[in-house]
């Protein structure tokens, strides 16, 4: 398990005791033994709304990080995921957003698998590379549009 892993499984902790962890930067560099900036790259890939948290960052000496995870109606959630895709979106981005439909009970882990699969690069191979980040974000909004 990397320092990542290990740093992001601490917040999580945090986080099950009481939806909003507080910490600093410092705090958790020396805890971890690792610079700042490796909690705030944490902090960016792990814990971002697409994952369905909000972050609240504070800096200077009494600065801190809060992150809160959202609990939201699912048809909020759904509507909320679907704004935040925009005009395109990768694989990557598309995994994401879905993996916290999951996690939020919103959709089934069966249904993801099979929107992914028509998501996939593989899937979306006939469209032009440069346009399959386009396609993909159209496809992903009418699949959950189709849900609620």
């Amino acid at each position: 398990m990397g320092i990542s892993d290990v740093i992001a499984s601490f917040i999580n902790e945090l986080l099950d005791e009481d939806s909003t962890a507080e910490v600093q930067r410092s705090e958790l560099a020396s805890r971890f033994n690792c610079v700042p900036s490796q909690i705030n790259y944490v902090i960016s890939t792990r814990f971002s709304p697409e994952r369905g948290y909000v972050v609240e960052s504070r800096r200077g000496g009494g600065g801190y990080i809060r992150i809160r995870r959202v609990q939201t109606d699912p048809k909020l959630l759904v509507m909320h995921t679907v704004n935040a895709i925009g005009d395109r979106v990768d694989a990557g981005t598309a995994a994401a957003l879905l993996s916290n439909c999951v996690s939020a009970g919103v959709l089934e882990e069966k249904i993801v698998r099979v929107m992914l699969a028509g998501l996939s690069d593989q899937a979306l191979r006939p469209v032009h590379p440069e346009g399959r980040d386009i396609v993909r974000a159209a496809v992903l909004k009418q699949m959950l549009l189709s849900t609620i």
